[in-house]
């Protein structure tokens, strides 16, 4: 039998109702904050994510779903969000907009990756991009809004942690302090930090290997070595996130895992043991719409994946709303009354009203028990006495009490 390509999931029916709650408070958010929708599509040209994301990174080096269509060019299955928005940002001209132009996203990536919990070679990803502020309060205005998005999920237990990993101006000297450090704990790193040491230096200090952890612990700090624009943007950035009420911590470890960043980089952790190490991040990318082709433009995001806040949901054992059941659910007895009941089903869900109408040949018992089973709250129960005098016997599906309706006060009383 065919099953689902590794990394890759279902959402069965009963599990549909996390990932609609999910995406109703990312759009309630994102409208909060001032932010519109932007859907981009799901593969577009490789250069835009070897450019944009980075040629060093892992995600170029080893993850990207790329292909050659039938006309020959390069494309790529989407491996992340900011990139896709900020080329539709030029492609459309939005510069010639108020700025920040404020957009969100929910949407599928897709990275070869090892499938792990929460990790997933397809996975869906809510995100925003607020393009063209250079001003830190934008920087804490999206981390408040990140924030605030995981405690309208009704989340408790967050850890916000926040860096400057500086800009093209002060990173080169930092870089080289840093590639001198590690060059002398060379023989202790793992083989893919002795990688990363000639090619993405940065990424050295997110290395998950517990003894690279430990060198990275003494390893020299890139918010100690910032120009002095990236260090009074940083101050400032933390006078606003207090002013907002967001307990931070500063950790010099944290640099993310796409050469766009610049300046500001952050995340929000769940303290529960055994969870994810992030529910969502972002930060600066002030040079990528520059690379991209465009003027220099500003520019600063997050994003978190939403399996990862589903798994994170469930160990919080935060409760979530069921989605709506069928309000009617239509039996009948009899072929006569099985067509009044196809018309009567017809007329009704044209009033708006939810009802599922039972299909088959089955017993008056085995439709109640189906009834039942999807939750349906009243039964309309069609029969040859009830074609005579045009009435229905309406069943309340918790009391199991039924009354007579005439067809004509039926939708009233549904209603």
């Amino acid at each position: 039998m065919y099953q689902a390509p590794r990394g890759t999931i279902d959402i069965l029916p009963e599990e549909q109702a996390y990932w609609r709650y999910i995406e109703d408070k990312a759009a309630a958010i994102s409208q909060r904050y001032g932010y519109r929708r932007i859907d981009t599509p799901v593969f577009e040209d490789t250069g835009l994510f070897i450019r944009g994301v980075g040629e060093a990174t892992d995600i170029v080096q080893k993850e990207m779903y790329t292909f050659e269509d039938r006309g020959g060019n390069k494309l790529t299955l989407r491996p992340e969000g900011t990139a896709p928005v900020c080329r539709a940002y030029l492609e459309h001209g939005m510069q010639n907009l108020s700025q920040p132009v404020k957009l969100f996203y929910i949407c599928s990536l897709y990275r070869y990756e090892r499938p792990q919990a929460g990790r997933y070679r397809e996975f869906r990803q809510f995100g925003c991009e607020a393009i063209g502020e250079i001003d830190p309060a934008l920087d804490a205005e999206v981390i408040d809004m990140a924030w605030q998005f995981f405690v309208l999920l009704g989340m408790d237990q967050l850890h916000l942690k926040i860096n400057s990993i500086g800009c093209k101006n002060c990173r080169p000297a930092y870089l080289d302090r840093l590639k001198g450090y590690y060059a002398q704990c060379q023989p202790q790193l793992c083989p893919d930090c002795r990688n990363r040491l000639g090619r993405n230096p940065l990424r050295l200090l997110d290395c998950k290997n517990t003894s690279c952890q430990q060198i990275a612990a003494s390893a020299p700090k890139s918010y100690e070595h910032l120009c002095p624009e990236c260090a009074a943007h940083f101050e400032r950035l933390q006078k606003d996130i207090s002013l907002l009420g967001l307990p931070f911590e500063i950790d010099s470890c944290l640099v993310r895992g796409l050469d766009y960043y610049t300046r500001t980089v952050f995340e929000i952790q769940p303290e529960a043991e055994g969870s994810q190490s992030a529910l969502g991040g972002g930060g600066r990318y002030d040079d990528l719409i520059e690379e991209l082709g465009g003027k220099p433009t500003p520019g600063i995001g997050f994003a978190s994946g939403i399996e990862r806040i589903i798994t994170n949901l469930e160990k919080q054992n935060i409760p979530i709303p069921p989605l709506p059941a069928p309000v009617v659910y239509i039996a009948s007895i009899g072929e006569a009354a099985r067509e009044v009941a196809t018309k009567l089903a017809g007329d009704l869900r044209r009033q708006g009203i939810n009802l599922i109408q039972a299909q088959g040949v089955k017993s008056l018992k085995a439709q109640l028990r189906q009834a039942n089973s999807l939750g349906a709250s009243q039964t309309v129960i069609l029969g040859e006495e009830e074609i005579k005098t045009r009435s229905v016997q309406l069943r309340d599906m918790s009391t199991s009490k039924q009354q007579t309706v005439d067809w004509d006060r039926l939708v009233d009383i549904l209603k």
